[in-house]
């Protein structure tokens, strides 16, 4: 299939074509062209606690087990048995020493190797090709102050480099204290029926939609609850850098630690803690509800979204009981916020499917000509950004085509 990605996506005009939101052949070629070469957000250490520990996963749709091997080294393999090809594992979290696959029996340990195969004598299997009969492995795996990435392609950039200035940023959520963070609650998992990019680009850089899709939620909770500002707009007041967090026991949490995250991340960084953003190009963060996001792409039209509650390991039970209420009554599968949300992307969704609707071109120009003038251009850059990194992993044959780091225009107060 040959496309023009400069047409589909029209940075510089802030223009895209609707036929990137429900194309098969585009959704096929995202498969391999972005999630086959990007870095994925596969889990947090905190989930596999101790040696032999395991949980299962996703990279886009191929099935995943992230383990943590008897010396306590991270990997990711594709969740296949090399036999039939079955999953070894349908278990999303456990602790072994071996996956056996229900298939055909044949047994693999936490590093990836095949130990046993029915049938065959024990020495003989020592004696098989790992690289081709052990587990799938991600070409490579780093972490990030405890968030665990993964890449299957063998020449992806160093994860920092991938990264970039978004480390600026992710502190606020993962080195906020020096005991660091943990994963708890489990993960909340739900099917939506839109295109994964909506949601991702709803966290980067979709500022607008904020006052308007979120109105009825502002006038139904008293500002104490959800915001302090007015019900019109919510802005940050400049006396008050945690104005925009939920009164009560987590401003006040926040209030008692924050000189400590000022002394780990100066003063111009901590006041940036309400923010939402989005690792290219399925992982979504929202800072102020210790909420990581990943949109796993299930088809053109359909989405299953995993969220994880991501808090300080120092805080207190209360503390944490409280964030993750609040975030489960606004971002949880039925928030109050979030339904708003997947209504606007399965509507968006929709009408691009038409045969009609998809001569319209999808408009992204807020701010476009005044670049220059961030931050005060707000989400348009941002949305602008994420689809021109889209369209440059969807064109580029390698790595080398490509300009690795799209955040540094973060970065204003640095």
């Amino acid at each position: 299939m040959a496309n023009d990605f400069k047409k589909l996506v029209q940075a510089d005009k802030g223009l895209v074509e609707r036929k990137i939101f429900s194309d098969e052949e585009l959704y096929e070629l995202e498969l391999k062209q972005i999630f086959g070469r990007s870095w994925l957000f596969v889990g947090h250490e905190s989930q596999l606690p101790k040696a032999n520990a395991f949980i299962g996963g996703w990279m886009a749709q191929d099935p995943i087990i992230v383990t943590r091997d008897a010396r306590d080294k991270f990997h990711v393999f594709l969740n296949m048995c090399r036999r039939g090809g079955a999953k070894v594992t349908k278990e999303d979290v456990g602790n072994n020493e071996v996956f056996e696959c229900p298939q055909h029996g044949c047994l693999y340990n936490m590093e990836g190797q095949l130990v046993a195969v029915p049938g065959y004598d024990p020495e003989e299997v020592k004696k098989i090709d790992q690289t081709e009969y052990g587990l799938v492995p991600a070409a490579h795996l780093e972490t990030y102050k405890g968030l665990i990435f993964a890449t299957w392609d063998e020449q992806a950039p160093k994860l920092l480099d991938y990264l970039g200035d978004m480390t600026w940023y992710l502190d606020l959520l993962v080195d906020r204290r020096s005991g660091g963070t943990e994963v708890i609650g489990g993960v909340h998992k739900w099917v939506i029926q839109a295109n994964w990019k909506y949601g991702a680009e709803n966290f980067f850089g979709d500022d607008g939609h904020h006052p308007i899709t979120h109105a009825s939620v502002r006038r139904a909770m008293p500002d104490d609850r959800f915001y302090t500002q007015s019900n019109e707009e919510n802005v940050m007041r400049e006396d008050d850098p945690l104005s925009v967090l939920p009164a009560g026991i987590i401003r006040d949490y926040y209030r008692e630690h924050f000189p400590e995250l000022v002394d780990r991340v100066g003063p111009e960084r901590a006041r940036q803690s309400h923010l939402v953003t989005t690792v290219f190009p399925n992982c979504s963060l929202n800072f102020g509800r210790h909420m990581v996001r990943v949109w796993h792409p299930r088809g053109p039209n359909r989405t299953e979204i995993w969220s994880y509650f991501l808090v300080d390991k120092d805080a207190p039970p209360e503390v944490k009981d409280a964030m993750r209420l609040h975030l489960t009554q606004t971002f949880g599968p039925a928030g109050n916020v979030e339904e708003d949300d997947m209504d606007n992307w399965v509507q968006c969704t929709e009408t691009g499917r038409g045969a009609v609707a998809r001569r319209y071109l999808q408009n992204i120009q807020a701010g476009l000509g005044h670049d220059a003038d961030l931050p005060a251009v707000g989400g348009g850059f941002r949305l602008r950004a994420f689809y021109a990194r889209w369209a440059d992993l969807m064109d580029a044959p390698d790595w080398s085509r490509v300009a690795i780091d799209i955040y540094p225009w973060r970065l204003p107060w640095k």
